[in-house]
């Protein structure tokens, strides 16, 4: 097997079908980009979302609540943070796709 063959195979996730990859590399290089398990690509399309919905349907990462406090006779205003009825965004896409932090390749800037 050359390296046109694992080529084939996939071992290179950036080649196009035009050519213009990875140069010809030994089989110890293209052993640290090879893909863990199945095929898998090296991008992530979606993320758990971090942000939350309240009963009235607003997006937000925190939700206040106004509460009115009674001190020495005076009325002061105070947020208090809401924690219950809260509702996970869910699943995030992502536009664009990134990398998945597992994958095996430094990239750096010139």
């Amino acid at each position: 097997m050359g390296a046109s063959s694992s080529k084939a195979r996939g071992l290179w996730p950036f080649t196009s079908a035009a050519g213009g990859g990875v140069p010809e590399t030994t089989g110890a290089e293209q052993a640290l980009v090879r893909p863990r398990g199945r095929g898998v690509p090296p991008f992530v399309f979606t993320r758990r979302g971090s942000m939350f919905y309240d009963e009235d349907g607003d997006l937000a990462h925190e939700f206040y609540e106004e509460t009115i406090v009674t001190k020495n006779g005076q009325k002061r205003a105070k947020l208090r943070r809401v924690y219950k009825n809260l509702i996970p965004q869910g699943i995030v896409k992502l536009d664009p796709p990134r990398i998945h932090v597992d994958f095996p390749v430094i990239l750096y800037e010139l």
